[in-house]
């Protein structure tokens, strides 16, 4: 049976092999780990789910695999081991004609690896062209890296939806716009001997995709206003000091940056319109706020999510970030620890950064950019100086989703909860 490369979140298209655990020949059983993954965001092993032997090896370490390619075949006892494949081929061929059924397992699976591999439709659905006709977010994501045109791919899929086959087997249109082109070092005039070239890997390739993606296709608009802090400070050294004051010495410690995901939060919480994110040809409102936080890692930076944060108390996402934090910096995030999300924060305050705008991360209609805290003047009514602690906030808002009044309640309900932290979110 075949072995396929799994599909690790739903903007990965490919993975590279860092390592197999089996060699060809060895015998597998069920939940045997087979080898690991590294992609733009994470690595994974991956176990086998029958057992046999392990007839061929068709990628080995260092090379890439598109998801949904024959990584390797297992065959149980009494079958002959399949002609090797080449490792290049990481793109099945469509079948022949649309209503012709993909080749059957003999437990009346599917074979078809395209069909086989999940999608984030669970999440967002399939798109519907304007024929009415579904296709699948993988498929959409493989046409749009081709430049080809989904409306104009016959779908061999269930109920005639595009799957990725479908796609793999179109003829090339045009070259992708989304794909960011650059210039030779002889065309921008740089001398050679001044630089030195540095190779794009997959993670700095995918950010580049996306980053272009998301600008040439979201209408931004920006948000900013400051913000006090005095009181919330003032809570957290409370908090912190009472984990310090245990006889084992303190328990935990939050950052202000904990109490900011628990903010935005229940300020999505409070305006449920603007929980929403963008599903091409309809906006999903969410239930719960699902909040992504950016953690800076090794060559770019990755968003796991903190689920339901309106409901977790400020110490409970305190230690949940941290193990996120730390296992994205290792790489060892499962993709549903960075899938989804309904909007995003930004902080670059450490950085002693006063105020910056971040790119929206779609699907997702906001991001909440974080600067740092500090101290400021302000007149009193009685026209004396004081000083006080605030920090400046700038939402990023898609304006198909979030017009400029919702993102203005928004971040007015936000800025509220931050300014009185007691009731709000303690």
């Amino acid at each position: 049976m075949d072995v396929l490369m799994p599909q690790l979140g739903e903007t990965v298209a490919e993975g590279k092999i860092s390592k197999w655990f089996k060699e060809a020949g060895d015998p597998v059983q069920a939940g045997d780990n087979l080898f690991e993954i590294e992609t733009d965001k994470t690595s994974m092993e991956v176990p086998a789910t029958f057992a046999g032997t392990l007839s061929t090896i068709n990628f080995h370490v260092g090379e890439v695999a598109k998801v949904g390619a024959v990584v390797a075949v297992i065959t149980g006892a009494g079958e002959a081991p399949p002609a090797p494949a080449k490792s290049a081929v990481s793109v099945p061929p469509a079948p022949s004609r649309p209503d012709q059924p993909a080749a059957q397992a003999s437990n009346g699976k599917s074979l078809d690896p395209w069909n086989a591999v999940p999608t984030p439709e669970r999440n967002f659905g399939p798109a519907r062209r304007s024929d009415g006709t579904a296709s699948t977010p993988l498929a959409r994501r493989l046409a749009a890296e081709r430049g080809i045109e989904i409306a104009e791919i016959a779908g061999t899929g269930p109920h005639g939806r595009v799957v990725a086959r479908d796609v793999a087997a179109a003829p090339d249109r045009k070259t992708s716009s989304s794909a960011p082109q650059a210039p030779s070092a002889a065309v921008a005039g740089y001398d050679p001997q001044t630089y030195v070239e540095v190779p794009l890997d997959a993670m700095r390739t995918m950010i580049a995709r996306r980053l272009v993606e998301a600008k040439q296709t979201i209408p931004h608009f920006y948000l900013t206003t400051d913000v006090e802090i005095g009181r919330l400070l003032v809570l957290r050294k409370e908090v912190n000091d009472a984990a310090a004051a245990g006889p084992d010495g303190p328990a935990y410690r939050v950052s202000l940056n904990d109490f900011i995901i628990k903010g935005w939060a229940g300020a999505l919480m409070r305006v449920p319109a603007a929980n929403a994110v963008w599903a091409g040809d309809r906006i999903l409102r969410f239930r719960q706020a699902d909040i992504g936080v950016a953690v800076s890692i090794e060559g770019g930076l990755i968003t796991p999510v903190i689920r339901s944060a309106e409901g977790k108390t400020v110490t409970g996402i305190s230690r949940e970030m941290k193990d996120l934090a730390e296992r994205a910096r290792s790489k060892k995030l499962k993709p549903a620890e960075y899938s989804g999300g309904s909007s995003s924060i930004s902080n670059l305050g450490m950085f002693g950064l006063r105020e910056f705008a971040a790119i929206v991360n779609p699907p997702q209609s906001t991001i909440l950019a974080v600067g740092a805290g500090r101290r400021a003047p302000r007149e009193t009514a009685s026209s004396r100086i004081e000083f006080y602690d605030v920090m400046t906030v700038t939402l990023s808002c898609d304006h198909r989703v979030v017009d400029g009044a919702l993102g203005a309640e928004l971040l007015a309900v936000f800025k509220s909860i931050i300014e009185h932290p007691v009731s709000a979110i303690a």
